[in-house]
Formats: structure tokens, C-alpha cells, sequence
């Protein structure tokens, strides 16, 4: 899979500039949930790249913190007035955002979501995502496998985002908890589940801080905890801080979903038990490119056979595989990381 290398210059809160592409006749926005985030990050980076290299204009916004939808929507307001061709969007509030796309839409923008399906998900043109659903699950099944016969009296802990259960949110969770071995009861929403083995739900709002917080509670409520699902990487390492200030870290099994370079390192060195690898850089550029496609031809990108989203991939990282869960390890999870 091929890498692209770039600078990352530091992102002002309202707009940052791709570098300037002469006589560009066709200009795009990248909208993330936050500028901090690694993941976003390297969205941006690849965005970029695909940007200069096709003669596009870009500009890039980021929200202040998960669940800022408000900024998104100015985001998608200034992107109209400036004349965009089209929008990539990484929405913080899938259900909240969708007046503001419906907007875009019908003044002739393309608007492509990245890594987090709409709600519904045909409020945007297309969407280049992994199968957060199938990533969940790959971890469920390795953490069940891994566990054997404890898997039955398992204290689990999920760390999901915020109580707008965006679609990344809740298919993660959904999935973790489907390779597990729960009821999940209703697919599409999160915590209704009533196994006597989930200790509960916590918001963590995808951030270290957040996640050390949610951690302390589930302890409260059962010291026993010792499966903790954490809806992404920075989540992990914040659920991994607050387990060893107890002197836990060694007793609870923490799985997640990223696939970051830092994660896998986590993977490597104990911290995380095993994580799924995505791939951000590769949603960016798809999504300039079909941007410019759309502006060339008005064609837009076709979903993965079978799937309402194109489908970027997934793979399992962990160096402790187990039967019957593809996986690869870190050294090819490092090769592979954000690509």
C-alpha cells in the first residue's frame, strides 16, 4: 500500500491551506471532528498529498472537540459560499449534520462522508469507510478467543464516544460486543444490552482524558473489570493510564479499533491486546479523487459490491494471534499503519 509522506504543519482552529496548486480550478474542503486526533491527522496529510498532486484546492476544518457539531455546520456553510466543489466529511453527529449536507447538496456540492456513515447514510453522495461493524468484531472474537472458558464470566467495559451515538459509535460497539458473544438486542443503538457480563457503558469522547475517567468508573462499579473495548486509540492508552495508577494494568485485556502507528506500537509493547488496523490516508485521497472526478465528468464513486459504503479494509493487529481470527502482527501492522 502506498504511503504518503508530507509535513504536517500545525492546524489553526478555523481553516488550514493545502500548499498552493497553480490555475486550480476545482476546490475542496476536508471537515474532521478535531484537529488533534492522529487519525485526522493523517486524513489530512493524505488529503493533501491527493490534492496537490491533482491540481485541486483544498481547505481543511476541524471541529474543537468530538460532538462539536455546530463548527461542522459553519464548516459546511463557509465551504458553499466560497464555491466548493465538494465536501469530505467526517461527521461528529451523523444525525445532526444532515440538514447542513442536505444544504450543501442542493447547491450542487458532492459531499463525501469519510471513516463515519451519515444517519441515514444516503445524506451523503458516498461514503469511503472501513466496516467499522466487521472491525468491532474482529476484536470482540480475538478478546473471547483469547479469554477460552473465562470468556463466560468476563467483566467487560466499553468506552464509547458521547451520548449522540454517532455510526462509528455504535457499530463498533455493536460489533465488539456481536464477537464477544452478547445479544445485542438492537443493532443500531448502544447499551440495551442486559448480559450480566457488562459492567457498563462510558462516554469517553475518544480522548485520553475521557477515557481515564470512564475507566475510574467502571472500577466503581466492579473491581472485577478485566475486558475493556475502547472505541479508538486514544481512548485505549487513557483506559491503559488509569488501569496501572491501580495496579491493574496487568489483569484487564484492552482491545480497540485504529490501527495508528502509535497503537500498534501499543499493540507491541502489552498495552493494547489487539487492535483493527484502518486506513485514513487511503479514505482521503479516494475522496479528492472522486471529488475532481464528480467536477470533471459529474460521475460519482460506486459503494462496494454488497455494501451501501466503499469498503477501505480492515485488518487485525495483535502479536498473540488465536484460531480462527485472521490477523497479522505489528511488524506488518507497522508497515501498514495509517496507510
Amino acid at each position: 500500500m502506498k504511503k504518503s509522506v508530507l509535513a504536517f504543519g500545525a492546524l489553526a482552529l478555523g481553516v488550514t491551506f493545502s500548499a498552493p496548486v497553480m490555475a486550480a480550478d476545482v476546490s475542496a474542503c476536508l471537515i474532521t471532528k478535531t484537529e488533534s486526533n492522529p487519525f485526522f491527522v493523517k486524513m489530512k496529510e493524505g488529503a493533501t498529498a491527493k490534492a496537490k498532486e491533482l491540481g485541486v484546492s483544498l481547505k481543511a476544518y476541524a471541529g474543537k472537540a468530538e460532538g462539536d457539531n455546530e463548527s461542522q455546520v459553519a464548516a459546511i456553510e463557509t465551504c458553499v459560499a466560497d464555491g466548493a466543489k465538494g465536501i469530505l466529511l467526517v461527521a461528529t453527529d451523523t444525525k445532526a449534520i444532515v440538514p447542513a449536507v442536505k444544504s450543501a447538496r442542493d447547491a450542487g456540492l458532492v459531499v463525501i462522508a469519510l471513516d463515519t456513515q451519515l444517519d441515514p447514510p444516503d445524506a451523503a453522495n458516498a461514503t469511503f469507510a472501513t466496516d467499522n461493524f466487521l472491525a468491532g468484531k474482529l476484536i470482540g472474537q480475538w478478546a473471547a478467543a483469547t479469554l477460552g472458558d473465562k470468556a463466560k464470566d468476563a467483566k467487560i467495559g466499553l468506552l464509547d464516544i458521547n451520548a449522540s451515538q454517532p455510526s462509528v459509535d455504535v457499530q463498533r460497539d455493536q460489533g465488539f460486543l456481536t464477537g464477544f458473544g452478547v445479544d445485542v438486542k438492537d443493532v443500531t443503538k448502544n447499551g440495551d444490552e442486559n448480559d450480566p457480563r457488562i459492567v457498563g457503558n462510558e462516554y469517553s469522547n475518544a480522548s485520553e482524558e475521557g477515557a481515564r475517567t470512564a475507566v475510574e468508573n467502571l472500577l466503581q462499579k466492579d473491581p472485577s473489570l478485566n475486558v475493556v473495548y475502547t472505541i479508538n486509540e486514544p481512548a485505549a492508552a487513557g483506559a491503559y493510564e488509569a488501569l496501572k495508577a491501580v495496579g491493574k494494568e496487568k489483569e484487564v485485556l484492552i482491545v480497540s479499533v485504529d490501527g495508528g502507528c502509535p497503537g500498534v506500537k501499543n499493540v507491541a509493547e502489552g498495552v493494547i491486546g489487539a487492535t483493527s488496523q484502518q486506513y485514513p490516508l487511503m479514505m482521503a485521497a479516494l475522496g479528492v479523487e472522486a471529488i475532481k472526478k464528480f467536477a470533471d465528468t459529474g460521475e460519482l464513486p460506486k459503494p462496494t459490491e454488497g455494501k451501501k459504503f466503499f469498503d477501505t479494509g480492515v485488518a487485525l493487529v495483535t502479536d498473540k494471534p488465536v484460531a480462527g481470527v485472521e490477523s497479522i502482527d505489528t511488524k506488518a501492522g507497522t508497515d501498514k499503519c495509517w496507510g
